[in-house]
């Protein structure tokens, strides 16, 4: 009897320990199985991300095209250039061929000694729908000298040159931002700018005065001075033709960006009551010389000037934000499933989703509130909203206010962290290495004491 009750003892020991290992291994599976979901649960949600970022691209996409609609009415970006001197000349044909004329005609020219431009931009903002678009009226002063040239050291015989054919000319980008005649004072006599010109080797995009030049008129200096009130939008650019190049701004708009080839020679005079900029180009800065004959040169791209920049890019922002969307949704459901496994309590896969489409609203709600309110308002009330939406849904899951409250901290810190992100320029790359580092540092932390098997 003894020896079959420690019979009967010893296989119930061994069954109980073969039960409790199979519990260990079951509730080890489970858990293996779980973290799966969850991790593909993760990247199922980067799908309603993408369309959100594609959402941002078409509502980008929308606002220039109504920025353009608005400049094409109103003036787009303009980019000036002059005014110098244009001086066909008659060139030998080598070899010509019979009934082939005996010359060409090229062209010669000159730009100024010193060029100073001064000039106000007066900003507008336009509203189309619920988009701003920024333009402007400039009053801009143009004065300046040409050199005296010697005949000669333009390698051009006297008799081939065309000075009764000379012209001046001034370029612009957009005709439609003249607001009235334009007309050059040369050598104290005013000369009507327009668009008709017999020179076959100039852009479109300028307009001509014919001059009265002799021999010589080319070895004496020659005075010139311009006013133009001129519209645009967002850009205002200058090319620096004369030998030494000063321009001067000033403006109302307090959130300038100078842009092109030259920058300020000064640091820019930027405060709530807008800005003022000078420049100073030499022509040594410069890739063309001062007088060059038949070669064409691109001169735009020695361009500069100012953007009147809009006070917030909120397209621009809210895109930013979007990419650290599986930052989000990692972290939030590492933290679900950390605390599911320390409180022992389960969470339906089905809950894991809704809190992911929560935070998937959060950019829609992002993208929607900021065309109206400032981006910053837009952020503060898209992540206060779900901040309270996961923390009360939270609260129901885990049956725990204490649980909710420790929730509402974490995402409240996380979306503060991304906020200060999307605000740096130079320095987020940084920060936001530092900031992940110390939130993989918490989460290493508080589950190195898990037992992965045990529990």
């Amino acid at each position: 009897m003894e020896t079959n009750e420690k019979f009967n003892l010893q296989e119930e020991r061994v069954q109980r320990t073969e039960n409790e290992s199979s519990n260990k291994k079951s509730k080890s599976a489970e858990l293996t199985t779980k973290g799966a979901i969850v991790a593909v649960l993760i990247l199922v949600l980067l799908i309603p991300t993408s369309l959100i970022s594609n959402l941002i691209k078409e509502r980008l996409e929308r606002e220039k095209s109504v920025r353009e609609e608005v400049c094409s009415k109103w003036a787009s970006e303009q980019t000036l250039a002059g005014p110098f001197l244009i001086i066909p000349y008659n060139e030998p044909v080598s070899n010509p061929k019979e009934n082939e004329a005996l010359f060409q005609t090229k062209y010669c020219y000159i730009l100024p000694e010193t060029l100073n431009i001064s000039g106000e931009i007066i900003p507008f903002e336009r509203y189309r729908s619920i988009y701003k678009i920024t333009v402007y009226q400039s009053d801009l002063k143009f004065n300046g000298a040409f050199p005296k040239i010697d005949a000669k050291s333009l390698n051009i015989p006297e008799e081939n040159l065309l000075l009764d054919k000379a012209v001046l000319y001034f370029e612009l980008s957009d005709f439609r931002g003249i607001e009235e005649q334009l007309n050059i004072n040369w050598n104290s006599k005013p000369l009507i700018l327009g668009k008709e010109s017999t020179l076959s080797g100039v852009s479109d995009n300028g307009l001509t005065t014919p001059v009265e030049l002799k021999i010589e008129d080319l070895n004496k200096e020659h005075q010139f001075s311009l006013n133009i009130k001129l519209k645009g939008s967002e850009n205002l650019k200058f090319i620096p033709l004369g030998k030494t190049t000063e321009t001067h701004l000033s403006s109302s708009w307090k959130n300038p960006s100078f842009t092109g080839n030259f920058i300020p020679n000064n640091p820019a005079e930027i405060s709530e009551n807008g800005f003022k900029a000078d420049w100073k180009i030499l022509h040594l800065n410069l890739k063309f010389p001062q007088i060059w004959k038949g070669t064409a040169y691109d001169i735009d791209e020695s361009a500069y000037g100012v953007t009147l920049l809009q006070s917030t890019d909120s397209y621009a922002k809210t895109e930013r934000s979007a990419k650290y969307a599986i930052l989000f949704t990692g972290l939030t459901f590492a933290l679900y499933f950390f605390i599911e496994i320390l409180q022992k309590k389960k969470v339906h896969p089905l809950q894991y989703v809704l809190v992911g489409l929560a935070l998937c609203i959060f950019y829609t709600l992002l993208l929607s509130i900021s065309e109206y309110l400032d981006f910053n308002w837009a952020y503060l009330i898209s992540s206060v909203a779900i901040i309270i939406l996961i923390s009360l849904y939270t609260a129901s899951a885990f049956k725990s206010r204490k649980i909710a409250g420790i929730f509402c901290a974490v995402l409240s810190v996380l979306y503060g962290f991304i906020f200060i992100l999307i605000q740096l320029q130079d320095g987020a790359l940084l920060f936001g290495s530092i900031g992940l580092f110390m939130l993989l540092a918490v989460i290493m932390y508080y589950s190195r004491k898990i037992d992965w098997y045990k529990n």
